[in-house]
C-alpha cells in the first residue's frame, strides 16, 4: 500500500508539467482561458482581482482585460507579512505597477483599496473538488477566510489543464474554489 502523495510531491510534480509548456502554448491557453469567459455573470462595477503572473503561471490578463469589457473593475493583490490577508488595490491596465517586497508587480500604495467581488487565484495544482495547492504560504486562504466573513468572494482559480491533479490532501484552513477554468474546461464546484 502506498501512503497518499504529500502535498509538497504534489506541488512539485504539477509544477514540472507546468514548466514543460512552451511559450506559445502557455500563451494560446491564456487566450483560449479568456474567450470562453467565466461561468457566471460580470455585473457592471463588479471588483474582480487578479494577479501578475510569476513563474510559469497562466497569465490572467486576457480574461481580466475582457471582463473590463462587460463592466468590471479590476484591482491586483499586495502581500503584507505572512500569515496575513492580502490587500487589493485598484488597478487599471494602463497604469504602471511597482515590484512588491517579494519582488512580484503590484498597484501603487497611493491606489485605492478595494473588496473584491471575484478572485481570480493561481495555484500549483488543482483536483476535481475545489481544493487547490498553492505554494505554501497561505496568503490565499487567509484572504478567502477573511474576507468572506464580510461577504462570499467568489474564488477561480485559474490554470492549465497539466496542473488537474488527483486528489488533494486537505487541511482544516483549506479553502475550496468555487470555480477552476483551464483553457480546456470550466469546473463547477459550488453544487459539489
Amino acid at each position: 500500500m502506498h501512503a497518499s502523495p504529500s502535498k509538497a510531491e504534489l506541488r512539485s510534480l504539477a509544477l514540472a508539467k507546468r514548466d514543460a509548456l512552451s511559450d506559445a502554448q502557455r500563451s494560446a491557453a491564456a487566450e483560449a482561458l479568456a474567450r470562453r469567459g467565466t461561468p457566471f455573470a460580470v455585473e457592471q462595477g463588479m471588483i474582480v482581482s487578479g494577479y501578475s503572473p510569476i513563474r510559469s503561471e497562466i497569465d490572467p490578463m486576457p480574461l481580466m482585460l475582457k471582463l473590463v469589457g462587460h463592466g468590471a473593475r479590476l484591482a491586483l493583490p499586495c502581500i503584507n507579512a505572512r500569515g496575513q490577508s492580502l490587500t487589493f488595490r485598484a488597478w487599471s491596465s494602463h497604469e504602471r505597477l511597482m515590484l512588491g517586497p517579494l519582488g512580484i508587480p503590484e498597484p501603487s500604495p497611493a491606489a485605492a483599496e478595494v473588496h473584491p467581488d471575484v478572485m481570480l487565484v493561481p495555484l500549483a495544482a488543482f483536483d476535481r473538488i475545489g481544493h487547490r495547492i498553492g505554494y505554501g504560504a497561505g496568503y490565499y486562504d487567509y484572504t478567502f477566510a477573511h474576507l468572506r466573513k464580510a461577504k462570499h468572494v467568489i474564488g477561480v482559480g485559474l490554470a492549465f489543464a497539466v496542473q488537474e491533479t488527483k486528489a488533494i490532501p486537505v487541511l482544516s484552513h483549506d479553502v475550496a474554489l468555487d470555480y477552476v477554468l483551464t483553457e480546456r474546461k470550466t469546473f463547477d464546484f459550488r453544487s459539489s
